[in-house]
């Protein structure tokens, strides 16, 4: 007889204890204490820095992906247009994008995220702060930015788009540059939202599509960041 298998069903031999009342306020306060905290610390280091890009993009790529070459190259002219340059602090395209604002000259921050490995901050940050939750990282990373430029990522690049796509779609935070770097990843996307969200479920509008652009031009790029109004003004 073939038995149905239990899934995290903690075992009778466990010894696992409920917590009191004053355990859970106890946890909760210092929850509460700690993300507090994270943002407190996370927008007053966004508020020194005038004029910033925010890069997202996989931790994955190695030097000689295009995609990286890609992040360099428009990291590097932003900088030279005396933007600053913010990224998540690891490998790969954040690596890409804090490089080419270091060889620019040019300010490279990063907001960095603390995992059970060691966390790995790549070498041309110039400054940075470390979070314990993601999401108190994600709205800081997403503060007071002139434009955010997303490139080929995983679940969590996809996470950081939508995220952004949303707040803007809800007004939730002023309008933005969304900048979609490479076409090969994101162009697949853009017709599945199309076909799917927008044609066949009609769950967004056809106006929702001019929120972001997808484009390999960096003299568009740069274009288009130059030419979004200052978040703080």
């Amino acid at each position: 007889m073939n038995e149905k298998k239990r899934i995290n069903i903690p075992s009778a031999h466990a010894h696992i204890l409920p917590l009191s009342a004053k355990e859970i306020k106890e946890e909760a306060n210092r929850r509460v204490s700690l993300i507090t905290s994270e943002f407190s610390k996370g927008l007053t280091f966004t508020e020194k820095y005038q004029k910033s890009v925010t890069f997202f993009g996989s931790a994955r790529f190695s030097e000689d992906n295009p995609h990286y070459k890609k992040a360099h190259s428009v990291a590097y002219k932003l900088s030279k247009e005396d933007f600053v340059i913010i990224t998540g602090g690891g490998p790969g395209i954040m690596e890409a994008a804090n490089r080419g604002a270091r060889e620019a000259e040019g300010r490279s921050l990063a907001f960095a995220i603390e995992l059970p490995q060691e966390q790995i901050i790549n070498p041309y940050v110039d400054d940075f702060i470390s979070f314990h939750y993601f999401f108190s990282r994600k709205v800081c990373l997403s503060y007071s930015a002139e434009a955010y430029i997303y490139f080929p990522g995983g679940f969590g690049t996809m996470d950081e788009f939508f995220e952004i796509l949303t707040l803007s779609q809800t007004h939730k935070i002023p309008p933005v540059p969304i900048i979609l770097i490479g076409s090969d990843y994101w162009k697949p996307l853009d017709s599945f939202l199309r076909d799917i969200l927008y044609e066949k479920h009609n769950s967004v509008n056809k106006e929702d599509f001019n929120l972001y652009t997808i484009t390999d031009d960096e003299e568009e790029i740069i274009k288009i960041v130059k030419s979004a109004p200052l978040r703080r003004e």
